[in-house]
């Protein structure tokens, strides 16, 4: 028996500071080799601390996610931390990168057309950031022809899940959350329903009013008449595509390109 069984508030302490200077958060298998103690005993402890800040109304909480525990501020003070992560950070991911880590993150894995199929856009410079950053990492080689056979795969990774709070993806964001309406809600729900659709863009379809803008969103203009080089796809032309999900960007370019 160790001092550490003999002495909880003394364990609970070293769990504390352990997780104050780690980086990575803590697997109590791993804090049970280091302290001579049972797995089910660190867990039973990183539980304890957890409800202790809990109970205090602390200013930080003791997550358990990627399999381990890492410490995180209260959400009761994100406009105080917000501003002062602000005030010194220089390099936050841009809007283009944080675009393209949601897509990979919702679609995964997926190949670099693919995102630039979802952005509209060439994202490869954007992916190769991201991939130096440590967010996300190759995972394979697609085996589907519609996804280019043989192309790169790209996987979001630990770093992600970390940096986000996410114990795995399942944990992400439901889609229809982001929706900003229920009519649009019911417009996911039924274009998602059936893997090919043919439809005419309309102001109406999306419950959005009239637009006289074009939409790019890139490799769905095959059957778009006249514009099917540039990618254009314009209201009125019927278009066939594969719908697998709305990202929560798709939704922000119709609100911006047609309007509330």
């Amino acid at each position: 028996m160790t001092q550490y069984d003999k002495d909880r508030k003394h364990l609970e302490a070293a769990l504390e500071a352990m997780l104050f200077v780690s980086t990575e958060p803590l697997k109590p298998k791993e804090i049970a080799e280091i302290l001579e103690i049972e797995e089910a005993t660190a867990q039973e402890n990183f539980r304890a601390l957890q409800a202790g800040y809990e109970e205090r109304r602390a200013g930080i909480r003791l997550r358990e996610i990627a399999g381990g525990w890492r410490l995180f501020s209260a959400p009761d003070y994100h406009e105080e931390v917000e501003a002062l992560v602000l005030s010194w950070d220089k390099s936050k991911l841009s809007q283009a990168a944080l675009e393209t880590l949601a897509v990979v993150a919702y679609h995964q894995p997926v190949t670099r057309e693919g995102i630039r199929a979802i952005r509209g856009v060439n994202s490869d410079g954007v992916l190769s950031s991201l991939i130096e950053k440590g967010y996300v990492r190759e995972a394979g080689r697609s085996r589907e022809k519609d996804a280019g056979l043989g192309a790169k795969t790209y996987r979001t990774t630990q770093q992600f899940l970390e940096h986000f709070g996410l114990a795995s993806t399942k944990d992400l964001p439901n889609l229809e959350d982001f929706a900003p309406s229920e009519e649009a809600k019911s417009f996911i729900r039924e274009r998602l329903s059936s893997p090919q659709t043919s439809f005419v863009l309309s102001g109406d379809a999306i419950e959005t009013g009239t637009a006289e803008k074009t939409l790019k969103p890139g490799g769905f203009a095959e059957s778009a008449g006249e514009d099917a080089d540039s990618g254009a796809v314009h209201l009125g032309d019927e278009v066939d595509i594969e719908l697998k999900e709305v990202t929560a960007e798709e939704i922000d370019i119709l609100e911006e390109e047609f309007g509330e």
